[in-house]
């Protein structure tokens, strides 16, 4: 094939035909809160973007599912007709066209998913995973740990916890993390309690979804220091970030944020003010595979550790196990600190349903998907099944 051929090919296999938004929603069984809100429902904004050629590339945004499939409805002018391929363009495109009215946030939540539908096609078009695309792969499996030990509706918050805990445990996990935020006192309790229950074994994180101000981060981090905790997760509110500086320098535990932080530019901030440890860009939320590549590679420069955030349906998981391939060890090593794959335990129904095939950890650990884009197959089914109206 000549070079003029390959790019008429190129051109018309890769042209942007359609941007399809499902919104999904589901009520649970499991009602739990963390440290802001209850859940008594989950839900997902999910992007399929088809094109010319026929060539199909799935996304997701973290955040309100309605507001999100708002905004991508905006941007779904600034796409068809273009080629999927162009993905820095289009991103460079899609983020100047709102860059005056949203830097942050719900938009960058809803480019996150378009930029992860594109690398998807992307990795049809070349018949190729993800990471592979990326230089990758460092690692062909990661470690997952477990997120859950929310708070429940029942009086004896030790006992479910502790038991909670153990289950997984028993499910082959060997880190766990638990949900702070609701009173430094009732933390120190449940922390050590748990603790003890795991044994020192199994890696403890802790995360109080910015529920505390310095001074009682501080003294919540203080009590719990010896306890060997893995990481303290937004220990205040993430605007503040002199106040993440002042409880790093006080305490000795690692400290972790970035989920509510987006794009290159916020975690710029957190990396030239020494605040973070570990960063936790979320790809369905930071930016898409696109940003989350470069905060990978501009926090080595720096010396932290990235550990992405994930939280959503298959979709995240496979995306975030893309990005996991390539995160970059810091330091690097024979002994390096490995990334894990955070591990939603919760009850939503909807997080393995979208899959044919489910992504889920044996005995702790889980391989990086190896077939082309992200390595999944979407069930249409359960899209059906649990779709609303986007409003």
């Amino acid at each position: 094939m000549s070079l003029n051929e390959a790019i008429e090919r190129h051109g018309k296999d890769t042209r942007i035909r359609e941007v399809r938004i499902h919104v999904l929603e589901t009520p649970i069984e499991g009602v739990f809160a963390y440290s802001q809100a209850w859940y008594t429902k989950r839900s997902a904004m999910l992007v399929e973007i088809v094109t010319e050629g026929g060539l199909v590339g799935w996304g997701e945004a973290f955040g309100p599912a309605r507001i999100t499939a708002a905004v991508v409805a905006h941007l779904r002018q600034l796409l068809v007709g273009e080629d999927a391929i162009a993905i820095d363009a289009l991103w460079e495109r899609m983020y100047n066209s709102l860059r005056d009215h949203g830097q942050r946030g719900v938009v960058v939540e809803a480019i996150s998913a378009i930029d992860v539908a594109l690398w998807d096609i992307r990795g049809h078009y070349y018949q190729a995973p993800i990471h592979a695309l990326l230089g990758g792969p460092l690692r062909t499996t990661v470690k997952a740990y477990a997120t859950g030990l929310y708070r429940r509706r029942e009086s004896d918050h030790e006992r479910y916890l502790c038991e909670e805990a153990l289950s997984y445990v028993d499910h082959g996990f060997e880190a766990v993390k638990l949900k702070t935020g609701f009173g430094v006192d009732h933390d120190i309790r449940m922390t050590k309690a748990l603790r003890k229950a795991i044994g020192p074994g199994i890696k403890l994180m802790v995360d109080a979804n910015h529920a505390y101000n310095v001074s009682d981060a501080i003294r919540y981090g203080r009590a719990v220091e010896a306890l060997d905790i893995a990481w303290f997760e937004e220990p205040v509110v993430p605007e503040d970030i002199d106040g993440y500086a002042e409880v790093r320098q006080a305490l000795s535990i690692p400290i972790a944020g970035g989920e509510a932080s987006f794009s290159r530019y916020g975690f710029r901030d957190l990396l030239l003010r020494r605040c973070v440890d570990i960063l936790q860009p979320d790809v369905a939320a930071a930016g898409g595979i696109s940003e989350c590549k470069k905060i990978f590679d501009m926090a080595s420069a720096f010396g932290v550790r990235c550990n992405p955030h994930v939280w959503g349906t298959g979709i995240s998981i496979a995306a975030s196990l893309q990005l996991l391939a390539v995160v970059p060890s810091v330091p690097p090593g024979l002994f390096p600190v490995a990334p894990m794959l955070e591990f939603d335990c919760t009850d939503y129904p909807i997080r393995q349903a979208v899959l044919t095939e489910p992504l889920e950890p044996r005995a702790g650990e889980i391989a990086i998907p190896t077939r082309p884009g992200l390595g999944i197959e979407i069930d249409r089914a359960a899209l059906k099944r649990f779709a609303v109206a986007a409003d």
